[in-house]
């Protein structure tokens, strides 16, 4: 979920990153924030609105926040505001956000190594954009930020490209994914409803996450 705001020639999308749970920390929120905003900067993307071109830019900030409660994530009005659980432990094994167009979820850390993509991923989530349909981009070139692991790739974007596409070792590796104008003009920006030249990008959920770890043990 972002703000986003016209700028001159710019159409610039602000997002707040803020971490919580026993396995964040604020050196893995910096990295998580410059992931985000260097891969959505990458293909310097750019959008027509009526009869101009404006630069889509994407300025992130982020935050650790130990002691925040349940109530400050509930009771949060700031589209800017992106609240993420981090935890060793994740149900279904996978980290997640909670819907497409969103503001909260949770993240297993062995995901969030650098260059694994996972979170500019997640992220594209919170924006608007889903998984695509169409999961064989053989002969297709570089994959886009919302393929999915398991998704078929050419083999220098596998694994390991010596394996047969398909089998262990023979899909998509995410580090391999990278944020595309194609991405970009998914987004749709063009339908946003602007007042003074500020739009909302996404719904709040402003869902806290209990852990994992504790929520799943019996009682």
């Amino acid at each position: 979920m972002g703000s986003v705001e016209i700028e001159e020639q710019q159409l610039i999308i602000y997002s707040h990153i803020i971490t919580y749970g026993n396995a964040a920390t604020a050196e893995l929120t910096e990295m998580m924030r410059d992931e985000i905003e260097t891969m959505w900067n990458e293909p310097q993307g750019s959008l027509r609105l009526e009869s101009l071109m404006f630069k889509v830019v994407f300025k992130i900030t982020g935050e650790y926040k130990a002691e925040i409660a349940d109530l400050d994530i509930y009771q949060n009005l700031d589209p800017r505001n992106n609240y993420f659980r981090i935890e060793e432990y994740a149900s279904g094994n996978i980290s997640f956000v909670d819907g497409i167009g969103c503001n909260s979820g949770y993240f297993k850390l062995e995901n969030l190594y650098k260059g694994s993509t996972t979170v500019a991923h997640e992220y594209g989530h919170t924006i608007g954009l889903d998984h695509p349909h169409d999961l064989d981009l053989r002969g297709k070139g570089v994959p886009g930020i919302m393929y999915p692991r398991g998704t078929l790739v050419d083999p220098q974007y596998q694994y390991d490209p010596g394996i047969p596409a398909g089998e262990k070792g023979g899909t998509l590796h995410p580090m391999n994914r990278k944020v595309l104008q194609h991405d970009i003009d998914k987004l749709k920006l063009y339908r946003l409803q602007f007042e003074n030249s500020k739009a909302i990008l996404g719904e709040f959920t402003n869902y806290w996450h209990p852990d994992h770890a504790v929520s799943n043990q019996p009682e």
